[in-house]
């Protein structure tokens, strides 16, 4: 290792404005920080994001920008990259721009640590000024973190788990103008428009990632209007040290990237490694390694690291408006419409004739349902600006108090909810008694406890079952499924949203003469669903499915059908899900496929369940009658 220590005291030698005595001061501090082994501590390795090599010794850091370190094997070697950045800080005066800065500058966190660790001697070693990163801190001015969580949003696979953000929250700021505030977000640059594009990319690490800062106002328009997601905010406890330190690093980190990995190095993943700086001793990205759940790493922050000081529910536009219409008179609904279709006035004589305080409600319904239509359409509204004012405008010339907007916090926050990991133990019966084991690494399906999680969504990734039959030997894989999502997204007057569903994997088909297959299966639909009360929908889709197996005649099975299904919540511990399905296979190896099936869950506690599914089906041209009990876990 002393071969290092010597090259960065070469370099400083060979500078005019090079002194011995300045070389000798590295020599010392270098040899000191080997004795202190700083390059060992937490605090050095979340700064530089080492992660100790998974089939080899040593340490390899996730930073991708060669930038980012200053010896030659700095992402490998923390001893060579402390020596080397050491060495920078001894770099003469420059004229700094936004992209070129001393190192005392450009790497402030890592300065600011080893000072305090190495005590820095300020005749020996210059502090330099940095301009540009103190008008950013002030700028900021920061108070506090508050660490962001919208809600999944399934038409956008970067978001379809969920996001994480941070939160600079001002000294001078408070819950009235925390919209001001700024962001700390992490993302991959894309322009991508085809979302199965993006998601392969990501899966694979095609995508740079970058930190950036944008005022919060933006993200909520973006999450909470754009796209009707629920926003939780996460205030942290963390002191006037930690939040400036990693603010330091985030300044380091405005010009470097990271490959982008949509399960484990994705936004979620990389807040942590920022909270990790802030709080080196509590190693969050440690529990990560494989897949960075948003859902599950804001649990963890909650639940592990001592920083949760309060949550605030910031509900969204759309979240808003059917607030108030559950608290709206239902034949108001059409006159709601007719504001803003602009068939109704407010002069108009049938609208004057209601008590007042139903008209001003009726007024603040329709101004917001009218921003909520200009936010999510796609098109030019022509008009919708204008009606809105007028709407408004009549509403201010009326004494009638407006209608309290107070909207319940759910019950269950998105880290309170079930765990993501699930793994199933059940018995069973078709033929033949089986034992049945079924493992899902993420994330939730449309039977499993719905709090914390967006209401009609299954999202389930590399799922899989297997099942051991009495009459055979060896435990035979039934399902492998890549990824199976799900969106029921309920229709009415108002909102007119569009169910979807894809999956992909390998299923295990039953042919005649207990003979059976696996084949690949590509299968999408569209629907509608549609809410009979508070506690039921109905829904249907109109599928298609694509089988692939070198056993069929044809090689292949193409067919198209309908599903119908019933989503019921019984009761707070216990669900329900019948539906039935048609598919006639009519192209390749043709035939007509039916399936019947009642599932139902019970909870037992908060990690375990009880589903009890009974099915009759038809698949080839043979019936059969399956039953199974099973017992899952929520890990």
């Amino acid at each position: 290792m002393l071969r290092h220590y010597w090259f960065c005291i070469i370099l400083l030698c060979c500078s005019n404005s090079t002194t011995a005595a300045t070389a000798d001061y590295l020599q010392d501090l270098v040899k000191q920080s080997g004795v202190m082994e700083l390059a060992q501590r937490p605090e050095w390795r979340a700064l530089l994001h080492y992660k100790d090599n998974l089939l080899f010794p040593g340490f390899t850091s996730e930073v991708d920008g060669a930038g980012f370190f200053n010896a030659p094997d700095g992402k490998t070697n923390p001893q060579a990259e402390l020596a080397a950045t050491l060495a920078a800080f001894f770099n003469p005066p420059i004229a700094e721009t936004d992209e070129v800065q001393h190192p005392q500058c450009m790497f402030v966190a890592r300065y600011y640590w080893l000072k305090q660790e190495l005590n820095f001697d300020p005749r020996r070693l210059p502090e330099q000024p940095c301009p540009r990163f103190s008008q950013w801190m002030t700028t900021l001015n920061p108070g506090g973190v508050t660490l962001i969580f919208p809600a999944a949003f399934l038409n956008n696979p970067a978001s379809m788990f969920g996001h994480t953000l941070l939160r600079i929250d001002a000294r001078d700021q408070d819950e009235k103008t925390r919209l001001l505030a700024y962001t700390v977000s992490y993302a991959a640059a894309t322009t991508e428009k085809n979302g199965l594009a993006f998601a392969i990319k990501g899966i694979f690490g095609g995508y740079r990632g970058y930190f950036s800062i944008l005022p919060y106002y933006i993200k909520v328009n973006q999450y909470s209007d754009l796209e009707s997601r629920d926003i939780w905010e996460y205030q942290l406890n963390l002191n006037e040290h930690e939040i400036d330190q990693l603010l330091r690093h985030v300044w380091e980190l405005r010009l470097t990237y990271f490959d982008y990995f949509f399960f484990d190095e994705n936004c979620a993943y990389h807040l942590l490694s920022l909270l990790e700086v802030a709080r080196p001793e509590i190693k969050l990205t440690e529990n990560f390694r494989f897949w960075a759940i948003p859902s599950e790493t804001v649990r963890y922050v909650t639940e592990n690291s001592g920083m949760l000081k309060n949550v605030v529910y910031r509900p969204a536009l759309s979240t808003r408006l059917m607030d108030r219409l559950q608290k709206m008179d239902p034949q108001y609904y059409d006159l709601a419409l007719d504001f803003v279709d602009g068939n109704l006035q407010p002069t108009d004589e049938a609208f004057l004739r209601l008590p007042e305080n139903d008209r001003a409600n009726l007024l603040e319904f329709s101004s917001e349902y009218i921003e909520y239509r200009q936010a999510v359409d796609k098109r030019t509204l022509n008009g919708y600006g204008d009606r809105a004012f007028e709407l408004l405008q009549a509403r201010s010339q009326m004494s009638a108090d407006a209608a309290p907007d107070i909207i319940k916090v759910p019950d269950i926050r998105p880290d309170t909810g079930h765990k993501s990991g699930r793994a199933s133990l059940g018995v069973g019966y078709q033929e033949d008694a089986f034992a049945e084991f079924a493992w899902r690494p993420a994330y939730h399906d449309l039977l499993d406890p719905a709090g914390g999680y967006v209401p009609g969504s299954q999202i389930k990734f590399f799922s899989v079952r297997a099942r051991d039959y009495d009459d055979q030997r060896d435990l035979r894989l039934e399902e492998l499924m890549f990824l199976d999502i799900e969106s029921l997204s309920p229709r009415d007057k108002f909102f007119k949203p569009h169910s979807w569903k894809v999956k992909a994997g390998v299923v295990r088909k039953n042919l005649p003469h207990e003979h059976s297959l696996l084949a690949g299966l590509v299968n999408a639909g569209t629907g509608l669903d549609y809410r009979l009360d508070e506690k039921n929908s109905v829904y249907t889709f109109l599928e298609a499915s694509l089988e692939y197996t070198g056993e069929y005649q044809k090689n292949y099975a193409l067919g198209l059908g309908p599903t119908f299904g019933l989503l019921s919540h019984i009761k707070p511990d216990w669900d329900a899900h019948l539906y039935t399905t048609m598919q006639r296979y009519g192209l390749g190896e043709q035939r007509t496929d039916y399936n019947l099936v009642l599932e139902q869950r019970y909870s037992l506690d908060d990690n375990d369940a009880l589903r009890l599914s009974i099915a009759r089906s038809r698949e080839f041209t043979v019936y059969r009658t399956e039953t199974m009990l099973s017992w899952q876990r929520y890990f």
